[in-house]
């Protein structure tokens, strides 16, 4: 008997938790895009360029810090979005040696952070139609709650990396 009386305390209890199970959801809204996060102003808190040629026949140094050197340290860049959170343009300013087009247009690989193994990457186009595109940046890191971003820019010949910079930013937004 009390096995019985048991096993029907439990099913009750077990209907009684289910029955109260009442999450309040919300309302929908759009999923955070890396456009939300990219956009905004940026500044450099540092350059660093690596050589790429060196750094695979493992020769040292491969890497030199830059942010110090041809005023680096003004280097500022801003990407702009539209209302609906799309890329518009972007601008570097500062008074530095371009190392890609200083102002254009812009637009993400992906709207969100993949789960592959591929980066983000951000390319650039000298026209308002992105027909004609500039260079490429590939986002090593999101910007998060730190409010930090990192991008690489590599060059090529042939396929082949031999030089690659990567600039850490700070939001200063």
């Amino acid at each position: 008997m009390k096995c019985k009386s048991f096993y029907w305390l439990a099913l009750l209890m077990c209907f009684f938790a289910i029955s109260c199970d009442n999450t309040e959801d919300g309302s929908y809204v759009d999923p955070i895009t890396i456009y939300e996060k990219v956009n905004g102003n940026w500044q450099l808190a540092n350059l660093k360029m690596v050589d790429e040629t060196a750094k695979a026949n493992k020769i040292e140094p491969s890497e030199e810090n830059l942010s110090t050197y041809f005023n680096y340290e003004d280097f500022k860049i801003n990407f702009s979005v539209d209302e609906k959170n799309r890329p518009t343009s972007y601008e570097v300013t500062g008074n530095v040696p371009p190392l890609f087009a200083p102002k254009g247009y812009w637009e993400l690989s992906s709207d969100f952070q993949q789960t592959n193994d591929r980066a983000t990457k951000i390319y650039l186009y000298s026209d308002a139609q992105k027909t004609q595109k500039t260079d490429e940046l590939r986002v090593m890191s999101v910007p998060g709650k730190n409010e930090e971003m990192q991008l690489q820019l590599v060059r090529s010949s042939g396929g082949t990396p031999f030089v690659s910079y990567i600039f850490k930013l700070n939001a200063i937004n």
